[in-house]
């Protein structure tokens, strides 16, 4: 299968244009949407590991931990499923809301949904701050969940379509950027938070989400639309002059072409959930939907969002265990930078491969590693040289995922469909990541009870499985105009057969400038 995820770079067009430091300014604006997605994933295992939290609102997890330590269960320490509907709860409301995002995307703009979830989540972050009953407390989560449904659906999308091709990768990773230094802003927060005398710290860890929720509310009000996006609400004049500001130079007649083709196309499609089921757009729908799945079958979140927990419950003191999440975090950071250097260098396939080949490694040294510390009766202990060897083992695991699925999870849905489908798909990749993401935050915790270390087994396997998809199934898409990404999927060896020869925009102009 010669040239499977690979497109000749003759085939696709060159547009006119630079780097601009305005095209910089606003990615890595709308990149902080990022943040409300971090600090909401890094501050919920923090603060549902605090004894004055669960005290207040879950105090029968606290009697479940009393009885797992006479028992020394270390597996089944946290199982309560009250105490994970709050932290999954979130996951719900963004996949509800991701739905109504994508229609507030496509009629009214990309930047009036960003500003749409950052109010959603600061009014949440102020009720989960206050909050005196389990009422208020879970209402407030599902506010945050509509800021982050919004939030994940219009962001991506924009830095996409703003970013010239040749580093649009880089600046849409921006986005897990600030997811991971949203993660990392959390476990240093909880770490400080909890030490706080009086027990009241975990408030402030909860309403200091606020502080993202303006730079999002801000930033968004800030922002210029997408060239793509005033052309979709019938505004050429506007979108030309935006496209010539993006790039930097008035030649862009080209890549304005092909978006008023794209936009003509669009205006054909009354209902973009309806026609992203035609078999036109099938590899679209399928990469739209595998993707997401794959990326929280990987087993990401039961490290992230339950993080000190999990370390809790595998031995670890309570400040160890903030502090290994706090670490884990910086790793998380640091390895979302080696993607954004290197997914335009070197393509979106070599980072998905050798990400998955290297976390399937070490979930399987992770849970060799348990099994043979706690067995199956989850009696045993960590020595510190034990948990100091499962801290890198995580560690190395969250890398492979920073500079692979985290990142391109969100890159490759948000550039691979065309206009007239563009926001359903991007809410079709919010929905299933949000399903599987409130599964995955659902069940977790009784999955580990029950499951115990081959727990890691399972979503080792899944990783075996999705790379193996990518490696077949998944075209390169570096370095290709947004609105050209058909002729990739044409050439492709399963995909090209789904492919319409007029959905292949600007071909045909460039083949008739290259045989002149």
């Amino acid at each position: 299968m010669e040239g499977e995820g690979f497109v000749a770079a003759s085939k696709v067009n060159i547009y006119e244009g630079r780097v601009t430091a305005f095209v910089i300014c606003t990615c890595l604006i709308a990149a902080s949407g990022g943040l409300l997605f971090g600090y909401d994933l890094g501050i919920s295992g923090g603060v549902t590991s605090m004894e004055p939290f669960l005290n207040k609102f879950f105090p029968s997890v606290l009697e479940q931990q009393s009885k797992a330590s006479q028992t020394e269960n270390q597996y089944c320490k946290f199982d309560s499923q009250l105490l994970t509907l709050f932290t999954s709860s979130l996951y719900l409301a963004a996949l509800v809301a991701s739905f109504f995002a994508s229609i507030v995307t496509r009629i009214f703009g990309r930047k009036i949904s960003m500003l749409a979830g950052g109010v959603a989540f600061l009014i949440g972050s102020i009720l989960n701050g206050v909050a005196m009953n389990i009422g208020v407390l879970i209402f407030g989560r599902l506010l945050l969940g509509v800021g982050v449904g919004f939030a994940n659906q219009s962001v991506p999308v924009y830095l996409s379509e703003m970013a010239p091709a040749s580093i649009r990768g880089a600046l849409n990773i921006g986005f897990q950027m600030a997811i991971t230094i949203g993660i990392l802003a959390a476990g240093l927060i909880n770490y400080g938070t909890a030490k706080i005398e009086g027990g009241w710290g975990w408030r402030l860890s909860l309403v200091l989400a606020v502080f993202p929720a303006v730079v999002m509310t801000a930033g968004s009000y800030l922002l210029p639309d997408t060239p793509n996006s005033i052309l979709e609400r019938g505004q050429p004049e506007k979108a030309r002059q935006m496209l010539q500001k993006v790039r930097g130079t008035q030649h862009v007649d080209a890549e304005f072409q092909d978006l008023l083709d794209a936009t003509e196309a669009a205006k054909k499609v009354d209902h973009p959930w309806t026609n992203i089921l035609q078999p036109r757009y099938r590899p679209q729908l399928v990469l739209c939907i595998l993707i997401p799945f794959f990326q929280q079958l990987t087993g990401i979140n039961v490290v992230m969002f339950y993080a000190p927990v999990l370390f809790k419950t595998l031995g670890f003191g309570d400040d160890a265990s903030l502090m290994s999440a706090v670490i884990s975090g910086i790793v998380n950071v640091l390895a979302t930078m080696v993607s954004i250097y290197s997914v335009d260098k070197f393509g979106r396939r070599v980072l998905f491969l050798e990400g998955g080949a290297q976390m399937f490694l070490f979930q399987i040294a992770i849970g060799t590693m348990i099994a043979v510390r706690f067995g199956v009766n989850g009696d045993g202990e960590l020595s510190r040289w034990d948990a100091n060897i499962l801290l890198l083992f995580i560690c190395a695991y969250v890398a492979a995922f920073a500079w692979s699925w985290g990142p391109l999870g969100w890159l490759v849905p948000s550039e691979i469909c065309p206009l007239e489908i563009r926001s359903a798909g991007q809410g079709i990749n919010v929905a299933i990541n949000m399903i599987f993401t409130f599964i995955i935050g659902q069940v977790f915790l009784s999955m580990l009870c029950h499951m115990k270390f081959g727990l890691f087994f399972f979503f080792a396997g899944f990783v075996v499985i999705m790379t193996v998809f990518v490696y077949y199934f998944l075209p390169e898409t570096k370095n290709v105009p947004i609105e050209e990404i058909n002729q990739v999927w044409k050439q492709h060896w399963f995909w090209g057969k789904y492919i319409l020869d007029e959905a292949l925009i600007g071909l045909s102009r460039h083949d008739e400038g290259r045989d002149t």
